[in-house]
């Protein structure tokens, strides 16, 4: 996915700048970068994060930064941010999200015949480059961020420094968030409010599906006002989000405490001990173990220090690799025990299955699991939350091909798997209970994942579980 920062002030904002991008480090595994304007046109850094954290690799490039407005980024995917020359002005560019269209855009713009495109990787078009160069087309940013915008298929959210300010604009159906900070002599933009609090920043307000703004030390200036239709992505209250932060005023660690909640009271199982897959299954198992009156545990510590995201890794082996040496066991306390975990989803199930295989080894009774979310039947195709490189990668995509030998089942055995409690669905279920060698398996139910967010289930992104567009 990815997350950005940025800082408009009156005095330096390099730090605010370092540690505010830093706390976006959870949303993306691959590149971190910085640029900074200090009047003369945009100083920029870019650094290889996916073996190292991002403040150790800047924590030296930030000493010869200055300047009093600027961005960063950590990246899933491109080099970010991007450095353009432009008739509008020279400016830096950061986006978070997918474009679906990119060979199309790619063919229109080229189609100009005055367009070249600099920042190729692999022989693909940096997404990023592609944005700017749509921007570029227009008569200003403001015009050109939202002609850009209404041209994507997919999601793009953006941050520009310009000469005369950061410009924060928000995806069309809001689906990434952009909230916007206050402090005496400075405005930040973050997609993470937990950016805020260390930095004495205060939130003043969410940006709407769409919106742009331009944001100084001073003054927030609306360029495009927000359209009518949300659809803001409920993996961030699941899995994405970090406790701290909010998203349309309601808190990620709230939501998941009430998740659990709503998995214990469709329950009637006997355990011993409630424990969460760390980190983000720990919220739920908490919501779970108050609302059961069970106790809550931890059978597994995750080693922190220096092992990285289990998912970094493109190769599975090395993944897994990770994903088990960073989780330690408790002995005494799986010994004998029935277990009982929470975790935010089950996506591929193989870092799963391994951390079940060796809770039965050091000498568990039973372990029961309950994904925070229902089954993810669909791959996503807006921020990449479904963390699948194929739609049969996914746990339940497995279990389908295994019951009807299809790879591409119609949309309406689809809905049926979908279904809560429907015959498919509990075939499916049962499917991956036994792949898994768990003592039982049962899945949050959508409208109560609905109602433990708050929202109206229209103003969210639910594709991911039923299709929904």
């Amino acid at each position: 996915m990815g997350g950005f920062f940025g800082v408009a002030a009156k005095t330096d904002c390099v730090t605010d700048l370092f540690y505010g991008t830093d706390y976006h480090s959870h949303l993306g595994t691959r590149r971190g970068g910085l640029a900074v304007s200090d009047g003369d046109g945009p100083t920029r850094f870019i650094h290889d994060i996916t073996n190292a954290q991002f403040r150790s690799k800047f924590e030296h490039d930030i000493h010869r930064m200055q300047g009093t407005q600027g961005i960063g980024i950590i990246s899933d995917y491109e080099d970010q941010p991007l450095i353009i020359g432009s008739h509008l002005g020279t400016y830096a560019i950061v986006t978070v999200g997918v474009i679906q269209n990119i060979p199309a855009l790619t063919k229109a713009a080229f189609g100009k015949r005055a367009t070249h495109f600099s920042e190729m990787s692999g022989g693909k078009i940096n997404p990023t480059e592609l944005v700017a160069t749509l921007i570029n087309q227009e008569s200003s940013f403001a015009k050109g961020i939202h002609s850009a915008q209404a041209q994507i298929e997919g999601s793009c959210s953006i941050l520009l420094l310009a000469p005369d300010g950061v410009y924060a604009a928000r995806d069309l159906l809001g689906r990434t968030p952009i909230v916007i900070g206050r402090k005496p002599g400075a405005h930040a933009v973050a997609m993470e409010s937990g950016a805020f609090p260390n930095l004495g920043y205060e939130p003043c307000r969410f940006l709407g599906p769409g919106e742009i703004v331009k944001v100084t030390s001073s003054r927030i200036q609306q360029m495009q006002a927000p359209g009518k239709r949300m659809q803001v992505c409920s993996f961030l209250w699941i899995y994405y989000g970090y406790p701290s932060s909010t998203y349309e005023d309601i808190n990620v660690e709230v939501v998941r405490n009430r998740c659990g909640a709503a998995l214990a009271r469709r329950d009637q199982v006997q355990v011993d001990l409630v424990a969460g897959i760390p980190d983000s299954g720990t919220s739920h198992a908490i919501g779970y173990a108050n609302e059961a009156g069970v106790p809550f545990g931890r059978p597994f510590v995750k080693y922190t220090p220096t092992w990285p995201r289990s998912f970094m890794p493109q190769v599975q082996e090395h993944r897994d690799l990770i994903a088990r040496m960073k989780l330690i066991p408790i002995k005494e306390m799986i010994r004998g025990q029935r277990l009982l975990f929470c975790e935010d989803s089950i996506v591929r199930g193989t870092q799963l299955q391994d951390i079940i295989h060796r809770l039965y080894d050091y000498g568990a009774r039973e372990v029961h699991m309950r994904p925070a979310c229902p089954p993810l039947v669909y791959g996503c195709k807006y921020l990449n939350f479904s963390r699948s490189r194929s739609l049969m990668d996914l746990a339940s995509r497995k279990a389908i091909k295994e019951l009807t030998g299809k790879e591409k089942p119609s949309e309406r055995e689809l809905q049926e798997y979908a279904k809560p409690c429907s015959t498919k669905h509990c075939a499916m279920v049962e499917r991956i209970r036994r792949r898994l060698k768990l003592t039982s398996l049962q899945y949050q139910q959508l409208p109560d994942l609905v109602e433990a967010i708050g929202l109206p289930k229209e103003q969210l992104c639910t594709h991911c579980w039923d299709g929904a567009e």
